[in-house]
C-alpha cells in the first residue's frame, strides 16, 4: 500500500535533515501519513512556500474535530483506511478496500439546522406535487456539464462537455466526501449539474402548467428568473487554479486574521479586491477609487490571476485581507464565491446589489448581516456607506461582527454537509423512478480522482478529505416557509434595502 506523503509532491527532493513527521510539526494522530518539509523545498510545478500552504490546512487535530465531532461525548468513529494506491490500476480505477467499522448513530443530531436550510423546500417546490420522472431529467441532459448518479452508496459519472478549470472536478470530489460523512445514509440518486456561472433554466420558458416541465438542475446559484437548484460551490474543498483553501482550513485562518487588526485601528474605508474584467459592476468600481480632491472612501484593487500565479499568489491571501472597516461585494458574471469570505473579516460588508444568490445567501438580511449599495451612483452609496460607519462605530461593528457569525459559525462544514445531505435527501424523495448506473458512466473514488493528479489540486484534496465518518446525525431540517411567512421575509428585506436608499436621499441616517 502506498502512504501519500509530501515527499510525492516535491522536485526536487529535499535534503534529508529537512524533512519533518507530523509530530515534530505539532500534528496529531489525525494525519498519520501526511509529512511536511520545511518551505525550502520546490514545488513540482515551481510554485514556492507549498510547504507552508500545507501546514496551514493541515493545523492540528482542531480542524479534523471541528468537522468531524459536534459532540464531546459522542462515540468517534473509526478512521478510514488510508488511500490504495498500489492496487490501483488504469482499467480498475476504484479499488474495492475495507470499510472502517461504523458505529449506529441517531438520524438527527438533535441540533436544529441554521435557517438557510428552509431554502431548500423553497428550491424544489416546482416539483413537489408532481414529482421528477425519469423523462423530466433526461430533458436536460442539454442544459448539464455533468449527470450524478448515486447508486448504492456509489458514485457514478457521465461527462457531458468540458468545464472551466476544476469546477466539476472539486464539486464531484465533494460529493465522495459526503458519502464518507454519512456513508450508507444517502438515498439513490439520478441528478443533472451545471458548472457555469450563469443559472440556465429560465422560468420564462416554462411558463403556466409548462412549469412542472422545467428540469430539475444543480448549480452553485440561483436567481428570481430561473429555477436552478443551488448547490455548495467547488470551492468549499479548495480552488487550486487561485490557490484559494479549502473552506474549513482557511475559515480558521479568517478567524485568526480577524484577531490581527482591531476593527478600531483599520483603514477607514471600503476594500476590495478582485477581477475586474468578469463585470461591468466591477469595473465601474475602479472608477471609485481616490482621484484628484475626490475621496469617495473606496480602496478596490484589480488582480490579474496570470501575474499573481507568476508570483506565486503573494498578494491574495484572504486571511491577511480583514485589514479594512468595510469590505465591498461586487458580483462577477453572476455570483461570486467571494462572498463568503468577505463576509468573515467582521469588516461591515457593502453589497452591490446582487442579483443572484448562493444556497446561504438568501437568509443575510441588510443591514443586520450587510449594508445595501446601490448599483447606479455606487461610488456615492459607498461614500455614504463608510462616512455613516464612522459616525457610528459600534453599529457598523455590529453589522460586521453579523455577518462574519452568520458564516464562521453558519458554514462550518458539518452544516455544508448537513445542507448536501438534506437537498439531497429530500430530492430523492420527488424521483418516480429507480436510478440505475446510466450507459458510458464512469464509477469515481478517491483513487480514481487523487492518485494520478499532482500539485495543489492533490494537496487541496488530501486536506478536504473526510477521515471518518460523523459521530453525530445531521441537524434538523426546520419547516417551509408558509407563502405569508415568506412573503413577510421578503417585504422586509425589500423595506430595509428601501430604508437606505432614502437615507443616502436625505444625507441622514434614522434609528434603527
Amino acid at each position: 500500500m502506498v502512504s501519500w506523503s509530501l515527499d510525492t509532491f516535491f522536485e526536487p527532493r529535499c535534503p534529508e535533515n529537512q524533512c519533518q513527521g507530523t509530530k515534530e510539526l505539532g500534528f496529531d494522530n489525525s494525519y498519520p501519513l501526511l509529512h511536511c518539509r520545511l518551505p525550502s523545498c520546490l514545488f513540482l510545478l515551481q510554485l514556492d512556500r507549498i510547504c507552508f500552504v500545507f501546514q496551514s490546512l493541515l493545523a492540528a487535530s482542531s480542524f479534523q474535530k471541528a468537522i468531524f465531532s459536534s459532540r464531546t461525548h459522542a462515540k468517534q468513529q473509526t478512521e478510514y483506511p488510508p488511500m490504495n494506491c498500489s492496487s490501483r490500476n488504469k482499467t480498475d480505477t476504484c479499488p474495492t478496500t475495507d470499510k472502517p467499522q461504523i458505529h449506529v448513530i441517531d438520524d438527527s443530531s438533535g441540533q436544529a439546522c441554521p435557517e438557510y436550510f428552509r431554502w431548500i423546500h423553497e428550491d424544489l417546490r416546482l416539483w413537489k406535487e408532481k414529482g421528477i420522472t425519469k423523462e423530466l431529467v433526461e430533458s436536460g441532459k442539454s442544459t448539464a456539464d455533468i449527470r450524478l448518479v448515486v447508486v448504492d452508496g456509489k458514485l457514478y459519472l457521465e461527462k457531458n462537455r468540458g468545464v472551466f478549470q476544476t469546477r466539476d472536478v472539486f464539486t464531484i470530489w465533494g460529493l465522495l466526501q459526503l458519502l464518507r460523512f454519512y456513508p450508507g445514509k444517502l438515498p439513490d440518486l439520478d441528478l443533472l449539474f451545471q458548472c457555469g456561472d450563469r443559472p440556465v433554466i429560465k422560468k420564462a420558458n416554462f411558463k403556466g402548467e409548462d412549469a412542472t416541465k422545467a428540469p430539475p438542475l444543480f448549480h452553485y446559484c440561483g436567481n428570481d428568473e430561473t429555477f436552478d437548484i443551488a448547490f455548495p460551490d467547488w470551492s468549499f474543498w479548495g480552488w487550486p487554479e487561485i490557490h484559494i483553501k479549502p473552506w474549513e482550513p482557511l475559515r480558521r485562518e479568517l478567524e485568526k486574521g480577524n484577531k490581527k487588526t482591531k476593527w478600531m485601528k483599520r483603514e477607514s474605508y471600503a476594500y476590495w479586491k478582485g477581477n475586474p474584467d468578469v463585470s461591468a459592476t466591477r469595473g465601474d468600481l475602479l472608477k471609485c477609487n481616490r482621484k484628484d480632491k475626490q475621496d469617495w472612501g473606496t480602496q478596490a484593487y484589480a488582480v490579474r490571476w496570470n501575474q499573481e500565479a507568476r508570483k506565486g499568489f503573494k498578494t491574495t491571501n484572504l486571511a491577511s485581507q480583514c485589514t479594512h472597516r468595510y469590505k465591498i461585494y461586487a458580483e462577477g458574471i453572476a455570483w461570486s464565491v467571494s462572498q463568503k469570505y468577505i463576509l468573515a473579516c467582521d469588516s461591515m460588508s457593502l453589497h452591490i446589489t446582487p442579483r443572484f444568490y448562493d444556497f446561504f445567501t438568501r437568509s443575510l438580511v441588510p443591514t443586520e448581516h450587510y449594508w445595501p449599495i446601490k448599483r447606479d451612483h455606487m461610488c456615492k452609496s459607498i461614500k455614504f456607506a463608510v462616512d455613516w460607519g464612522n459616525k457610528h462605530t459600534k453599529k457598523a461593528q455590529k453589522i460586521g461582527k453579523a455577518g462574519s457569525n452568520f458564516v464562521l459559525e453558519g458554514l462550518k462544514m458539518k452544516n455544508v454537509y448537513d445542507y448536501m445531505f438534506h437537498l439531497l435527501t429530500e430530492y430523492a424523495k420527488l424521483l418516480k423512478y429507480k436510478p440505475t448506473i446510466p450507459p458510458g458512466a464512469v464509477q469515481v473514488c478517491l483513487e480514481a480522482m487523487a492518485c494520478d493528479v499532482t500539485g495543489v489540486e492533490k494537496v487541496f484534496k488530501i486536506a478536504s478529505m473526510v477521515r471518518r465518518p460523523a459521530d453525530i446525525g445531521p441537524c434538523t431540517m426546520p419547516p417551509p416557509y408558509q407563502p405569508e411567512e415568506l412573503n413577510s421575509f421578503l417585504e422586509r428585506k425589500a423595506n430595509l434595502t428601501k430604508q437606505v436608499e432614502l437615507w443616502e436621499a436625505s444625507g441622514t441616517v434614522g434609528e434603527f
